[in-house]
């Protein structure tokens, strides 16, 4: 059955364009699946039942997975056993009769406008003050948190951004969103003002360390930014100004997208804006800003 995984995971990659980490999550959850088959001695994808999928999923409850584990790892099934049906591996679906628990949407944490400029504002004078190398890792670091505000994008989109996805003339950026799908977003001056500092201070002295692939940001070693060091920044800037709340840098997409809508921006072009599909994903922010209206009538409504 391995090599039927291993098949599934190629038509994810070859037909579906899943990304790295979709691909990575199915890989985990049909593992895990045929690792309990093989302990009961199950050995042909035919001869898998809708009670060995109860019990599986039963077997992760008792392990401590949370809900939302649970319920991806029943879509990876789902997605797995629908492939060997379209291939005439196997003639039904032990999934189909599984029921998907309900999750709670939980409330993204997001920032306050005050807050947002509080972490900006930890870059005044520092970059002046500091030694010339030192400066360059600013200036790129004020650059990457001024992009992820301005544009509401991933840090996954935000690593893979090149110098060339960026439209100055129009304001805009190339952005490469799941599954490749492109999109453009507009970026705003202060960004751009950051990015063109970073780009005649910086860039090109890091682009004579390593291999740059045009990426737009670049570490210390001249190579693309991960995920990691972007989180390292955020926290780091997030401490300095003394904000207690958890902050990582999906927060600022949060962010992002709640004060465009607090500020009356129409919710199909945060949609487009953020990448969404779904337009039910981007209602997620609309109760962000019902409890933005309740807690300013709360303040300044006579009898709030």
């Amino acid at each position: 059955m391995n090599r039927y995984c291993e098949d599934y995971l190629h038509f994810l990659a070859l037909e579906r364009n899943a990304s790295r980490n979709t691909i990575a999550s199915y890989r985990l959850d049909v593992g895990r699946f045929i690792r309990f088959l093989e302990e009961r001695h199950v050995a042909s994808p035919a001869d898998i039942t809708e009670a060995h999928a109860t019990e599986f999923l039963g077997t992760l409850r008792a392990a401590g997975l949370s809900p939302r584990s649970i319920t991806r790892c029943i879509s990876s099934l789902n997605g797995f056993h629908k492939f060997l049906l379209g291939e005439g591996i196997t003639q039904s679906n032990p999934m189909e009769g599984i029921d998907v628990p309900k999750l709670a949407r939980a409330l993204p944490g997001v920032l306050s406008t005050a807050e947002v400029e509080a972490i900006l504002n930890q870059f005044d004078g520092e970059i002046e003050r500091a030694a010339e190398r030192k400066k360059r890792l600013l200036l790129r670091d004020r650059a990457i948190l001024e992009v992820l505000y301005a544009t509401g994008m991933r840090v996954s989109e935000l690593i893979i951004m090149k110098q060339r996805d960026l439209l100055e003339s129009e304001e805009t950026v190339r952005v490469f969103g799941k599954g490749s799908k492109e999109r453009l977003v507009p970026i705003g001056k202060s960004a751009l003002r950051w990015i063109a500092r970073y780009r005649e201070g910086c860039r090109h002295e890091l682009e004579k360390k390593g291999e740059t692939q045009d990426a737009l940001f670049l570490n210390a070693r001249g190579r693309p930014m991960t995920r990691m060091a972007i989180w390292k920044i955020v926290q780091a800037y997030t401490r300095k100004a003394g904000i207690g709340k958890e902050v990582h840098p999906h927060t600022f997409r949060h962010s992002f997208a709640t004060h465009l809508l607090e500020g009356g921006a129409d919710l199909r072009a945060v949609q487009e804006m953020l990448g969404h599909s779904d337009i039910s994903t981007t209602q997620i922010y609309t109760h962000i800003d019902r409890e933005y209206l309740k807690e300013v009538h709360r303040t300044f409504h006579p009898r709030g």
